[in-house]
């Protein structure tokens, strides 16, 4: 077999619900070789972060140039970079790629907490956006990034068209941060074709690693040469599908089910 290859750069999450670890699953599920580069490793459970460790940005670029050298990587995929030095590096090491791209700005949790430092905010702006074939924030990061207030739909569609002008092929708001958008995302692209894709609302509390697993079946729907909106669509059954079957383990948030294919095929 010669699978397709999708590359995942964030941070570890210790508790298996988010991050690199979401991503790998997501990618096996979708039957894609996962390879990765981590940023950052991360303490947490379904509680909470409780400590972040940055990696070196030579670590990072090191890992990055160990897959691409060997492997012939058909998409990839960035979340946690926390700070301005793992941006630069990444940012570096991808340039001279060509290949699909999705930068997952995580700057800010569904939650409104700030996941990285502030320096790090014009690094994306100016070093990965870009880089990229399409970004993924949430309304939080949307607001950040935009200077906008995102209050309802018509917000969201002005917010992507400003995201569009600092340099992506597209830009996909996640709506799932007002009680109104849960279940509908905005896509734009540059041809200026915009629309809503939704999906039924999960009620569930176990939703951790919910972007993480967007972004990153995107990333291998694109590596296995699906349409960009295609592979947006497919994505986002993906994770609904993921939030019917969602773990409830832990004291807190639960994961969602990242196996879920396989529970489905057997009736």
């Amino acid at each position: 077999m010669v699978p397709a290859i999708a590359l995942s750069i964030g941070g570890s999450d210790s508790g298996g619900g988010a991050g690199i670890q979401a991503d790998l699953k997501t990618f096996l599920a979708l039957q894609v070789h996962g390879c990765s580069a981590i940023t950052c490793v991360t303490a947490q459970n379904t509680c909470g972060v409780s400590r972040v460790d940055a990696l070196s940005p030579e670590a990072l670029t090191a890992q990055i140039e160990a897959v691409v050298s060997d492997l012939p990587v058909a998409a990839l995929k960035t979340g946690m970079l926390l700070n301005r030095p793992l941006i630069e590096a990444t940012a570096a090491a991808l340039r001279h790629l060509q290949v699909p791209m999705l930068i997952d700005p995580v700057m800010v949790s569904r939650a409104g907490s700030l996941l990285l430092e502030p320096e790090a905010i014009a690094a994306y702006r100016s070093e990965l956006f870009p880089l990229a074939e399409l970004i993924t924030p949430n309304l939080h990061e949307a607001r950040l990034l935009s200077g906008l207030p995102i209050e309802g739909p018509l917000d969201v569609e002005r917010a992507a068209a400003a995201l569009l002008e600092l340099g992506p092929e597209a830009v996909l708001i996640k709506g799932g941060g007002l009680a109104s958008l849960k279940g509908h995302d905005y896509l734009l692209d540059r041809r200026g074709s915009g629309q809503w894709l939704q999906h039924l609302p999960v009620e569930t509390p176990h939703s951790h690693g919910s972007g993480c697993t967007l972004g990153a079946a995107i990333t291998a729907l694109r590596a296995r040469g699906l349409p960009l909106l295609e592979a947006v669509q497919q994505a986002k059954q993906f994770v609904e599908r993921g939030l019917r079957f969602g773990l409830a383990i832990g004291a807190g948030q639960g994961p969602l089910c990242h196996w879920h294919p396989l529970l489905e095929s057997h009736g």
